[in-house]
């Protein structure tokens, strides 16, 4: 096994899943990926195991609750922040019961301090992006929280190469200050490009390990990811267009690693796995770059988290990724 394929599996999931059951959650996300498994989040059970009250669960000295418009910052840990604690406990007791022994990369999520700004409201009921000291607070709790949880989950798999994923599908938005204030008559003002790219490479800097930024939205900034400090991005790869590709050519020549989001993260029928890659091979020959560094520069992953799929076809879906990266590998050209 070579350096590269010891850091990442070939495949892997985005992180959500249907259902509610962590343990058949757990034992799909380790079943599907034997050396690439992630930690699942589902948000079917409710807030708390949404993506963003999970990771306010997580946070050190800030607590939120949930209001009708979302999750509120509150002054004590209240009935929500606890059962998003919990569910977290229960997610990582049925990981750890399913890589007793496992040693190779593990993906684990969490929402970066971006989106969760965007989304997490301040006591008056507009969001922390509107006040630079609360984003500034949010993303040093942001990291504390993580530098514990990872602690954690080194503990409970002690074999396991850890892999942090920043989950920032409202990144674009926050740059081009498109997030709506509280009343929806205005927005939010852009954010500067070096202030967002300085919180999170202060987030990124808690793990001592690889980082990954998801976004699911178009015009992922590949750049600014990179500049951060992301040692691979993931995307949704049917939104990206010409101008993506230039960015694109010199993360892959930077040695970023593109988790390529080929397999629909809602119920359709799949096409052959080698159909489902194609895109990425042609856009490989496009950018003229070197067909056999293909599946060393490319995880295959669904195109979003599977939260909203039958349970059926999000298992279907992760197999259909191992199958696309194995021809992906067998075949570049």
């Amino acid at each position: 096994m070579d350096e590269t394929t010891k850091l990442w599996g070939p495949a892997t999931g985005v992180g959500s899943l249907p259902g509610g059951d962590a343990r058949e959650a757990a034992k799909t996300a380790t079943g599907s990926f034997e050396d690439f498994p992630f930690l699942p989040e589902l948000p079917a059970r409710g807030p708390g195991a949404d993506m963003i009250g999970r990771t306010i669960g997580m946070l050190v000295d800030l607590y939120a609750h949930v209001e009708p418009s979302g999750w509120r910052i509150s002054d004590r840990p209240g009935r929500d922040t606890k059962r998003a604690r919990s569910w977290l406990g229960e997610d990582l007791d049925a990981l750890e019961e399913f890589t007793q022994g496992y040693e190779g990369p593990l993906k684990v999520q969490a929402v970066g301090p971006w989106t969760l700004a965007a989304a997490l409201e301040l006591r008056g009921g507009e969001a922390a992006l509107g006040d630079a000291g609360a984003c500034r607070d949010l993303a040093g709790s942001l990291a504390e929280g993580l530098h514990t949880h990872l602690a954690e989950l080194r503990k409970r798999v002690p074999g396991a190469r850890l892999v942090l994923q920043l989950d920032e599908p409202s990144l674009i938005a926050v740059l081009r200050g498109q997030i709506r204030t509280a009343s929806g008559y205005r927005t939010h003002r852009a954010v500067d490009r070096q202030v967002v790219e300085s919180a999170l490479r202060d987030v990124m800097a808690v793990h001592d390990g690889p980082v990954i930024v998801h976004s699911c939205a178009p015009d992922v900034p590949f750049a600014l990811l990179r500049r951060a400090g992301a040692a691979g991005i993931s995307f949704d790869f049917s939104l990206l267009t010409e101008r993506d590709e230039e960015a694109i050519g010199e993360a892959v020549e930077a040695g970023t690693k593109l988790f390529a989001g080929v397999v629909p993260s809602t119920d359709t029928a799949l096409s052959d796995p080698g159909g489902s890659v194609m895109g990425v091979r042609t856009l490989w020959r496009r950018l003229g770059l070197n067909p056999g560094t293909l599946a060393e520069s490319v995880v295959v992953t669904p195109s979003c988290g599977l939260a909203g799929a039958s349970p059926a076809y999000a298992r279907a879906a992760l197999a259909h990724c191992v199958r696309a990266a194995r021809s992906l590998a067998d075949n570049p050209e």
